[in-house]
């Protein structure tokens, strides 16, 4: 756990001036950061300490946006296989029944080759994270 700074513990103050354009350069570099303060950010950046700086995982975000299509194209192969069903138990005669069976595995082939698509997909984000 870290440690919380005391503010009793600091005994001078340094006041920094900048102009509007480099708060604005400083704020935002703070702000990508997990400091709580600016003073903190600050006190670390000039004391050379460490500073833990928040970045974005841009294969993730790939990631994420190929699954949110994926999911959505299985969202409508699963939408066809249960209209499928309700039609199944509609039928009356043999000859339809076979239709069904042939459209269903159609849906079913759609549904494993997603399937297949979502695994290749996480593994190469997996080796990229693995590269990285």
């Amino acid at each position: 756990m870290a440690k919380k700074e005391n503010i009793s513990n600091y005994s001078k103050r340094v006041t920094v001036r900048y102009k509007p354009e480099e708060l604005v350069q400083v704020t935002k570099q703070f702000n990508a950061t997990t400091c709580k303060k600016l003073s903190e950010y600050i006190r670390k950046v000039s004391l050379q300490k460490p500073v833990v700086v928040l970045h974005r995982n841009q294969s993730a975000d790939d990631f994420l946006a190929e699954m949110i299509q994926l999911k959505t194209e299985l969202n409508a192969i699963g939408n066809n296989f249960n209209q499928l069903v309700k039609k199944l138990h509609t039928l009356d005669h043999l000859p339809e029944f076979k239709s069904w069976v042939l459209l269903n595995e159609s849906s079913k082939q759609s549904f494993f080759k997603k399937l297949v698509e979502i695994e290749e997909k996480m593994n190469q984000i997996y080796q990229q994270w693995l590269q990285g």
